[in-house]
């Protein structure tokens, strides 16, 4: 998973969104839980912004060079899932660079 590392070097920023207690954000808030600490060990300058709410959908946002941004509907989605997510999130922004 060596793509983890990179990510810092193709996003400006990645935002997760999800509820706190819904079971539709189960998989996120455990692949938050499992992931953040490597993901922020590896990537210490990239900004992870957890974003929780009541009743919101979760998601997975990647912001790029000139406010562009893609994101994930991660509801429905296992851990895997959202971290294969990610890797793609990761390879949109190298392929924005060159």
């Amino acid at each position: 998973m060596a793509w983890r590392g990179q990510l810092s070097k193709n996003l400006k920023e990645l935002r997760i969104l999800l509820c706190q207690s819904s079971p539709s954000s189960s998989s996120t808030r455990t692949f938050i839980e499992k992931n953040y600490k490597d993901l922020k060990t590896l990537n210490p300058k990239l900004p992870i912004l957890i974003r929780e709410c009541n009743g919101v959908e979760p998601q997975l946002w990647a912001r790029y060079d000139f406010g562009v941004e893609r994101g994930f509907r991660l509801e429905g989605l296992s851990e895997a899932q959202i971290s294969k997510a990610l890797e793609e999130l990761g390879k949109v922004g190298a392929s924005l660079k060159g």
